[in-house]
């Protein structure tokens, strides 16, 4: 089948961490199932027959297969994916009957579910082809001009450059298109060395033969919160991270359930085996004062740990927080849709997340708190309870 019709051409035209995932969850989780949601937190109004054209798209995706080209490339950049994963991942397939899609006038409602080793691929792409039609149907912005594309990721490296920090780019969700992400990247990786340190993106990473970069999302940890209980999701997420890739992707997600539970569980041993932090929610000073004061009270020297910022950056929040960082911990900025999806037009507020899992017999609900009120998931019965049990009054951490 021809796949230059395709939003999504490529199985991996995926985040990176979505792939990390499926390999543990394979492997620890293999019958647990999985509902997710799409949230529109924007309020975007949807164009008439727009839940149809999103599932023309969808099916096309059941034709996509891993090429051996694509294999090679997994085998040389990422040689924590064993052999099994790759053989696993060579008889994928997206199953389109997993999502179920609803349009009711300028609102769509969509849920998918299956087992969680194959539903977890669906979320990234869903988004970049929401968001890369939406712009299609809306605002009928076709022909975005190259070259203004190009000074404005230039103008912006040099920003990053001249603050002598590592960037790596996020982008993928909430791209503008496939077309504006791939000349993004292409310019990063032509220009931004040594500061450009690698994608998200895997399909990118393979056409560019860079490294991908990223290492788990929140839904990792709320799938242990439901199985674990809340008190210990952390630790027992990251014991299972370390399972399987024995140190390796070893950056450490810090505010599933807010910053201030995960170092409770966050212990000498594995403040020592993690290589870092990601901080995606909340003041970005704060928290870095913060995990500072966590590794100097465990003796371990900050400076030879890092911190990936990664919660809606752009280069005046980058500066910011780099200054404050410097010579205390080192520091990693991964920017998304200011990368991809800067050409003029507001960009969308849309999420898809866990929802549900199923492990037993039955459906558990999943929350995330994280450490702000808005970027709160889950059933609003479930968010109050799963603060009583960890003793939270609200979510802002600052």
């Amino acid at each position: 089948m021809n796949n230059s019709s395709f939003i999504v051409s490529s199985l991996l035209d995926n985040d990176f961490y979505k792939f990390t995932m499926q390999n543990a969850v394979i492997k620890l989780f293999p019958l647990v199932k999985a509902k997710y949601e799409f949230i529109n937190r924007g309020k975007h109004s949807f164009p008439k027959d727009f839940a149809k054209i999103l599932k023309e798209n969808l099916n096309k995706m059941a034709y996509l297969k891993l090429s051996n080209e694509e294999r090679i490339y997994l085998e040389k950049y990422c040689p924590y994916l064993d052999s099994s994963y790759l053989d696993f991942l060579n008889k994928y397939q997206y199953n389109p009957k997993e999502v179920n899609i609803f349009q009711k006038g300028e609102n769509i409602q969509m849920h998918i579910e299956g087992l969680w080793s194959s539903t977890i691929l669906w979320e990234v792409p869903i988004m970049s082809i929401i968001s890369e039609l939406y712009y299609k149907l809306t605002t009928g912005v076709q022909n975005i001009s190259e070259k203004k594309i190009t000074n404005i990721t230039k103008e912006k490296l040099k920003k990053y450059k001249k603050l002598q920090v590592k960037i790596g780019e996020y982008g993928t969700r909430r791209r503008y298109s496939y077309k504006v992400h791939k000349l993004v990247l292409k310019i990063l990786k032509e220009e931004g060395p040594p500061f450009f340190i690698g994608s998200s993106n895997v399909h990118l990473s393979h056409i560019l033969s860079i490294k991908p970069i990223g290492t788990q999302a929140h839904e990792w940890v709320m799938f242990h919160a439901a199985k674990y209980g809340f008190n210990i999701a952390d630790r027992i997420a990251m014991e299972n991270w370390l399972n399987i890739y024995k140190g390796k992707l070893g950056i450490a997600l810090s505010d599933t359930y807010t910053s201030p539970v995960f170092f409770k569980n966050f212990n000498k041993r594995l403040s020592n085996i993690f290589k870092g932090v990601r901080h995606d929610s909340g003041d970005p000073i704060f928290f870095t004062k913060e995990i500072i004061k966590h590794y100097k009270k465990f003796k371990i020297n900050p400076i030879r740990k890092k911190i990936i910022f990664s919660d809606n950056l752009n280069p005046c929040k980058v500066a910011y927080i780099s200054s404050f960082c410097k010579k205390k911990i080192n520091t990693c900025f991964g920017i998304g849709t200011n990368f991809t999806n800067d050409i003029g037009v507001p960009s969308m507020n849309i999420v898809i997340k866990m929802v549900k899992t199923f492990f037993g017999k039955k459906w558990k609900s999943v929350v995330k708190l994280s450490n702000v009120q808005e970027k709160s998931t889950g059933k609003k019965n479930m968010i109050f309870f799963a603060k009583k049990i960890l003793k939270i009054r609200n979510n802002f951490y600052s």
